[in-house]
């Protein structure tokens, strides 16, 4: 897979991040855990971090920002995935977990498959 081309999955994939912060950053029931708060904060930084890039088309710069912040979305990733139940067993909650971890799976995957440059 050309960069570009990862570039283009991976825009879709941070489009379910997107709004698995939305989620998060609008539940009251995490309004007054910074744990949790952390989250979608880390998810905004995590699509943001990438979007000039994108506009600009360039997908070098691109996937080093969007491999460069990874370790901080798998910590959050875990985080939403060992702590939802204790602030609520909702299946929103289950399901924004699910999804997360889904993502981080699947930027990693993309990010394997990109091929060297000149490759």
């Amino acid at each position: 897979m050309t960069a570009h081309e990862a570039m283009e999955r991976l825009q879709g994939v941070l489009a379910h991040l997107w709004m698995v912060r939305t989620f998060l950053k609008h539940a009251d029931e995490i309004q007054e855990d910074e744990e949790l708060l952390a989250i979608p904060r880390t998810l905004f930084d995590y699509v943001r971090a990438v979007e000039p890039a994108a506009q600009r088309n360039d997908a070098k710069e691109y996937l080093h920002r969007i491999r460069g912040k990874l370790p901080k979305l798998r910590r959050v990733a875990e985080v939403l995935q060992t702590e939802h139940r204790r602030v609520s067993s909702h299946t929103n909650f289950e399901m924004a977990a699910l999804s997360l971890t889904a993502s981080v799976r699947q930027i990693e995957e993309i990010l394997a498959q990109v091929s060297p440059p000149g490759g």
